[in-house]
């Protein structure tokens, strides 16, 4: 059984969880019996938290809100997660709320315990603005610390990549420059040194191994920055990009939609504005939604539709 000043934090962080809890679930999480469960509630309520009991043959708990409560306290994975939204928030371009998240993120870490201070200070992320097409790929609060580490201690990352790599084969070897959000999800922005090439990894998919390799001397990004790297590979790279209005939902386009931009301007017109290597390619890229179109600019992409419709007025003709 845990400690009691231990056990009753966990039962402060399950009652601020959900609005109502009855008193045998609570005994079950907490692994005590519901008598302990009775205890530690009326220390809680002791300590001036406003708990109220409903009658019952298990009973059951509810924390109240109001002015008169104590300040929250928060286990280390709600301490960690609350880091990460937070920084996530400082350093998203345009959404408003970056000072306040800074100011915020700074009280949180004076008042931090010495051993989550020193994981949480490694703590390094970048958020690549964009707006988000997809719900997000949930990751292990653990892992994104690990990677950040790395990155800050410039130590190189071993790790398996996905379910494939958990087969007996070699790790995966990488150096870890940088870890950002685009689009809902987490990357790792890293130098891997089996392809001898910059790479973006899906956090989510990492399963990092222990230790690290040796220190590594932090290469230059392709144009010097993360952000610009990120939006760059996702897409596409490339020159060649263009703006369209589809006569389709925007909801049903973004399904299907993972390099472009995808804006409502109503319930059945949307605005695409996409990339690729070539307009050719673009405007056949386009074509596949199946769709009205309209060409929005510039000028080369109208060309490319006209260039298609003849090759494919000439290939129906034969």
């Amino acid at each position: 059984m845990p400690k009691t000043s231990a056990r009753l934090l966990a039962l402060l962080s399950l009652l601020q969880a959900r609005r109502d809890w009855p008193g045998t679930l609570l005994a079950d999480r907490l692994g005590i019996s519901l008598r302990t469960v009775r205890r530690d509630v009326d220390r809680l309520r002791e300590l001036g938290y406003p708990i109220a009991a409903a009658k019952g043959p298990d009973g059951g708990y509810r924390l109240g809100a109001g002015t008169d409560l104590p300040p929250l306290l928060f286990d280390d994975e709600q301490a960690v997660a609350l880091t990460v939204a937070l920084q996530v928030a400082a350093t998203t371009p345009g959404n408003g709320t970056g000072e306040a998240a800074a100011r915020a993120l700074h009280t949180i870490r004076q008042v931090l315990p010495a051993r989550l201070r020193q994981r949480i200070g490694a703590l390094d992320v970048t958020a690549v603005e964009r707006p988000t097409t997809r719900p997000p790929a949930p990751v292990d609060g653990d892992v994104l610390l690990t990677l950040s580490a790395a990155v800050r201690a410039r130590e190189t990352l071993r790790f398996d990549y996905g379910t494939h790599d958990a087969t007996g084969r070699p790790p995966r070897r990488a150096e870890p420059h940088a870890v950002v959000t685009w689009d809902g999800r987490w990357y790792l922005v890293a130098w891997d040194l089996d392809r001898n090439d910059w790479r973006t990894f899906r956090v989510d998919r990492i399963t990092p191994w222990t230790p690290n390799g040796p220190r590594f001397t932090r290469r230059e990004l392709p144009g010097g920055d993360v952000a610009a790297f990120v939006a760059g590979r996702f897409q596409g790279g490339t020159p060649c990009r263009g703006t369209v209005i589809l006569a389709l939902p925007a909801a049903t386009v973004a399904l299907y939609t993972r390099d472009g931009v995808v804006e409502e301007l109503g319930p059945d017109r949307c605005r695409l504005t996409l990339g690729s290597w070539s307009w050719t390619a673009l405007a056949a890229a386009v074509a596949r939604y199946d769709a009205d179109i309209e060409v929005v600019g510039p000028p080369a992409l109208t060309d490319a539709f006209a260039h298609l419709a003849r090759r494919f007025a000439r290939t129906a003709g034969t």
